[in-house]
């Protein structure tokens, strides 16, 4: 079945060319462009798409606000933010919103297509270099334990979550826990539960907020 993106994007030549990429890829299908947020909202609504490709500067309603209106209303519909910018008060707004994920214009045309093809299967997609931002932010912070959560996480579900954090798709947590792909998702929708979330990106976003996570044991 082919992904239903909608394109988001304010400069016309760069959302063409992004549009020329992607539409050679056989499995993805573009329903609609909008050159700013509140287009982006109306097109969302009425097109309902697989996926969002956002940009963050945009005018009438930036990329932060629109994220989050299309996400509260439609939480099945995935956000990819591609930016030029890695500010992190880009990143850590945009995640709270409810991106799913979060590539940089630097990116190829095929690393595109491969993060839209995770997003739309409910996973995590990152640039490197806002996976090391978010490592770096998460690893600033206290103990996983929140006082704030009605029922702790066990450690494995705690393993999966701060896999989760490095953008790990399924497959490659399932391996390195030596688990099933099954068993991640299973640990996963046990993790949305206790958090109170619905997917993976809100899951990473109540780690930034509240703390869950140290990532000083893998700095040895």
């Amino acid at each position: 079945m082919d992904i239903k993106i909608l394109l988001v994007e304010d400069h016309k030549i760069v959302r063409e060319g992004t549009r020329q990429l992607l539409e050679q890829a056989p499995d993805m299908y573009i329903v609609g462009e909008a050159a700013d947020g509140l287009e982006a909202v109306r097109l969302a609504v009425e097109l309902h798409p697989d996926v969002v490709v956002m940009d963050v500067r945009m005018p009438k309603l930036n990329g932060i606000e629109a994220t989050r209106t299309i996400t509260a209303r439609f939480p099945e519909i995935r956000i990819l933010i591609l930016s030029a910018y890695d500010d992190d008060s880009y990143v850590f707004p945009l995640l709270e919103a409810g991106a799913s994920g979060y590539l940089l214009k630097t990116a190829s045309g095929t690393d595109l297509a491969e993060a839209i093809r995770r997003v739309a299967a409910g996973e995590t997609a990152l640039s490197p270099r806002i996976t090391t931002k978010l490592v770096d932010h998460l690893g600033k912070r206290g103990s996983y334990r929140s006082a704030k959560m009605p029922e702790g996480l066990t450690g494995r579900e705690m393993e999966v979550l701060r896999a989760t954090a490095y953008g790990q798709p399924n497959k490659a947590i399932a391996g390195a826990l030596a688990i099933s792909p099954q068993t991640v998702q299973v640990h996963l929708r046990n993790i949305f539960s206790k958090l109170g979330v619905n997917n993976r990106s809100e899951a990473v976003a109540y780690a930034i907020r509240h703390g869950l996570i140290s990532f000083e044991e893998n700095d040895e």
